[in-house]
């Protein structure tokens, strides 16, 4: 605050001067060349794709357009160029979208309708339905260091960890990573979720831990949300988001449960496996195991308005979802028309793809991100619906991207 004071007193005394003493003319200057602009950052092509599941269609044919609040989307939808707008399809709409300031409505509706073509996502087999889940930001409790509460690792990225992109060779691959460790000159697959944690209760664990929670079901979930807070035994948080996966497929524990026979399909919730851990916590260390897949996580700017997501930028309550990128563009702003968790009550809205999950596959399928908290978390552990989902691109989008039927 002292500082703060100083500075308004002198800023007071040189406006006062001024008044004072009129500023000096500068001297004109010398004759000689005139300087030559810098030229424009230059764009990024847009990358090569085929989305053969996206139908274009006429804008009057989405029904449920008219009802959502637009510009709610809109802070998202900036949070997406701001990673697309170097691309030369992006680059013109997202000048635009940032100089307008905060839209109502239907100024909003206006701008999506003028300057983007409307096509219909569906499925490999043509058809228009898929499912939609929810995920959310959880808060643990745990500690930076171990403790006698604080038991249970949220990981960093391994040393000896390699990821591999194959898109400069196969392109078709864009999407995908091959992950593994090096024995000799060889690359074989990474350590599975048992091995890893079973090295680190040998005192070799797979990854330096950046925090430590208190309880293991809670890492677990975190690892298939992706993103979460840990409050520390002050009261402060640490935010943490997805860095890296060992490389194996994602198993559902749910499912597991039910075809055992010991939940039924409507209890294969979060909060349900949580009830059956506790119950069966003999069980529990196997459960988890049968699941090989396994994430790293990396701390995160506490200051950031959201956790990040596959597109690089903070993920937005009830505004962002995660999709499967071999379908539908990351980043694209999408129409979402679903329904309330465990309910018929229509959640229409337009949504921002912005992240990606390893168990998030099909050309209509989405994970509706419901933001931070318990509420949150209720939420996003109740919804399985059906769902529709339309994809915008802008007008200038390469059409040769997309097949035409």
């Amino acid at each position: 605050m002292k500082l703060l004071r100083a500075s308004s007193w002198l800023l007071a005394a040189l406006l006062s001067a001024c008044a004072v003493r009129p500023p000096v003319e500068p001297p004109a200057p010398l004759p000689g060349p005139t300087p030559i602009p810098a030229p424009p950052p230059a764009l990024i092509p847009t990358p090569a794709a085929v989305y053969p599941t996206l139908k274009p269609v006429a804008w009057d044919t989405l029904d449920s357009w008219q009802s959502d609040a637009t510009s709610e989307s809109w802070s998202a939808f900036l949070h997406s160029c701001a990673a697309l707008k170097k691309q030369s399809a992006w680059h013109a709409v997202c000048n635009d979208a940032e100089a307008m300031g905060q839209p109502d409505d239907l100024t909003a509706r206006t701008f999506f309708e003028q300057r983007f073509q409307l096509y219909q996502a569906t499925q490999e087999d043509g058809s228009a339905e898929g499912m939609v889940t929810g995920y959310y930001e959880p808060l643990l409790k745990g500690d930076r260091v171990q403790t006698e509460r604080a038991r249970y690792p949220l990981r960093a990225v391994p040393d000896d960890l390699i990821t591999v992109n194959l898109a400069s060779v196969y392109p078709e691959l864009k999407n995908l990573r091959l992950r593994g460790r090096l024995v000799g000159n060889k690359l074989v697959p990474y350590a599975t979720r048992k091995e890893i944690e079973a090295a680190g209760s040998n005192g070799t664990p797979n990854g330096k831990a950046i925090a430590w929670a208190e309880d293991p079901v809670d890492v677990f979930f975190l690892q298939i949300q992706g993103s979460g807070r840990i409050e520390l035994p002050d009261g402060s948080h640490i935010r943490v988001g997805y860095a890296d996966q060992n490389g194996h497929p994602y198993q559902s524990i749910g499912k597991l449960l039910v075809d055992r026979g010991e939940l039924k399909l409507e209890q294969a919730s979060m909060q349900g496996i949580k009830d059956w851990g506790e119950r069966n916590p003999d069980k529990l260390p196997d459960l988890l195991a049968s699941n090989p897949s396994f994430v790293f996580f990396r701390e995160l700017p506490n200051d950031l308005p959201g956790p990040l997501g596959a597109l690089g930028v903070p993920l937005t309550g009830s505004r962002s979802i995660a999709i499967d990128p071999r379908f539908i563009p990351l980043g694209a702003p999408v129409f979402l028309a679903t329904t309330q968790p465990n309910s018929a009550q229509p959640l229409n809205r337009l949504v921002m793809a912005q992240d990606t999950g390893g168990a998030i596959r099909g050309g209509v399928r989405a994970d509706f991100f419901w933001g931070f908290g318990q509420e949150a978390g209720e939420l996003a552990g109740r919804m399985k619906q059906r769902g529709r989902m339309w994809v915008l691109l802008p007008r200038d989008y390469p059409l040769s991207l997309v097949r035409r039927d």
